[in-house]
């Protein structure tokens, strides 16, 4: 561990958007203190969600909101005029360019004088956390071994899980991908066949539209229970925007101001109200009120908030007029491998009774994030909720944590020098996917973590 001399060190697992602005912050203060920044993909810096090239993947919300610093809301602006690009702050600038405008705050920083000795990047994963007297030990998937006075779980969203009706022969084989963000089109199976993607969100518009550029021709079908697919941006948002709805509202008053501001104001920018709001009507809401929210309303709430920028939104409606894909509404009930290496898959659509049959060549899992850390297989995280280190939260959509984002473990106790940043802790505070969320939430962490280890 640090000695009295050392400056404490705080590792920070992850280099995705959490993890690199949580580094930056903690960085940024100009105290004594040391931190290392850890990331098992390559390149660091750019997580699942930038880490992209296609130029069909686009930010969903819009340049002007997505400066990485709270106190900087013109940087991502100015960053791409200062490379040419043509995009002001209403525009939708791609992922891969966001991605570039992070990694190069990080390379920077790592570069300045400044950042000497006290950042350093560790390409690998870790398998294991344990505490010790005073702080944590850390172990490497290369065998290396560090030491930290506080650790801050920077983790990203996990990958998606596999359905029930998903049998563990096809999952082990190429005729499914786990994870779209990590597979190439390159071991798809040959042929012409559909395609078929399990979910309807951002993530089957991603891969739909990765798909419709390198394998052009190929029928794409996607099945989710509602077959709701996200809205589209629509305008400027008006300045200044509507004063959000007062907290606490339980959420049957929230959707009848919604309702209210949708007429007065269009339901984009009545969305857009809530947005300021959001996390402090979910923190006002009790346990059955929350799981009344995920149960009957999320499905909507998610398609109408995260929305598609115009350019992405007109190529997907010419997909779908083109016959290139079908959105299905309904339920997966059963899938086989068939003989000839396709995929024979039986759904319900919804409110029907009649099971349908679909033969594919490929089935993407394209249902988002899986949640309950609890049954992850992120080996991280469930080596930490295998000691009782960390524990889901009441509604199993990430970690425990208390308001000042310290992790509890399995007894439910705080960890003073164990925190959590970004979509992990969605339990406490649901919208925390957004780069405008994250920033907020990256620099408070950043405090907390300087506080904590004052008093320590």
């Amino acid at each position: 561990m640090a000695s009295s001399k050392a400056p404490p060190v705080v590792a920070v697992i992850g280099a995705g958007f959490s993890g690199v602005m949580t580094a930056l912050h903690l960085l940024r203060q100009g105290r004594p203190i040391k931190v290392v920044l850890i990331e098992r993909r390559s390149p660091i810096g750019l997580g699942a969600a930038y880490a992209t090239d296609d130029p069909a993947h686009r930010l969903n919300v819009r340049a002007g909101n997505m400066s990485a610093w709270p106190d900087r809301p013109d940087d991502f602006v100015a960053w791409l005029k200062d490379r040419g690009l043509d995009i002001g702050p209403g525009g939708f600038a791609t992922r891969g360019d966001y991605g570039r405008y992070l990694q190069g705050m990080l390379s920077g920083l790592a570069e300045s004088p400044e950042a000497a000795g006290r950042l350093v990047i560790i390409p690998d994963e870790i398998t294991a956390i344990a505490p010790t007297e005073g702080g944590w030990a850390l172990t490497c998937g290369m065998g290396r071994a560090i030491g930290a006075d506080a650790v801050v779980l920077a983790l990203g969203n996990p990958p998606p899980r596999a359905p029930e009706t998903v049998t563990p022969e096809l999952e082990a084989s190429g005729a499914y991908v786990a994870d779209p963000w990590r597979w190439s089109l390159e071991t798809a199976p040959d042929g012409e066949g559909p395609i078929l993607l399990l979910g309807s969100g951002l993530t089957m518009v991603d891969a739909a539209l990765s798909l419709d550029r390198l394998a052009p021709g190929r029928p794409l079908i996607a099945l989710s229970r509602r077959g709701l697919i996200p809205r589209e941006h629509q305008g400027a948002p008006p300045s200044p925007p509507p004063a959000p709805p007062p907290a606490p509202l339980p959420p049957l008053a929230v959707l009848a101001w919604l309702r209210e501001a949708a007429d007065r104001h269009g339901w984009r920018t009545a969305i857009d109200a809530v947005r300021p709001a959001t996390q402090d009507l979910w923190r006002g809401w009790s346990l059955k009120q929350r799981a009344a929210f995920l149960r009957h309303a999320r499905a909507f709430w998610d398609v109408h908030r995260h929305r598609l920028s115009p350019e992405v939104a007109e190529r997907l409606a010419r997909m779908q007029a083109d016959g290139r894909l079908r959105v299905l509404a309904g339920k997966l009930d059963r899938t086989d491998r068939l003989e000839d290496g396709r995929v024979g898959v039986a759904w319900r659509p919804r409110g029907g009774t009649r099971t349908r049959r679909l033969e594919v060549d490929l089935v993407v899992n394209c249902t988002g994030p899986s949640s309950d850390v609890e049954r992850s297989t992120d080996p991280l995280v469930a080596a930490l909720a295998g000691r009782g280190l960390v524990r889901a939260d009441p509604l199993r959509l990430g970690l425990d944590i208390d308001a000042d984002h310290h992790v509890r473990d399995a007894r439910g106790r705080i960890q003073p020098t164990l925190f959590a940043v970004g979509p992990i802790t969605r339990g406490a505070l649901w919208e925390i996917n957004a780069v405008p969320d994250i920033r907020v939430q990256a620099a408070r962490v950043a405090a907390t973590v300087f506080e904590t280890l004052s008093e320590f």
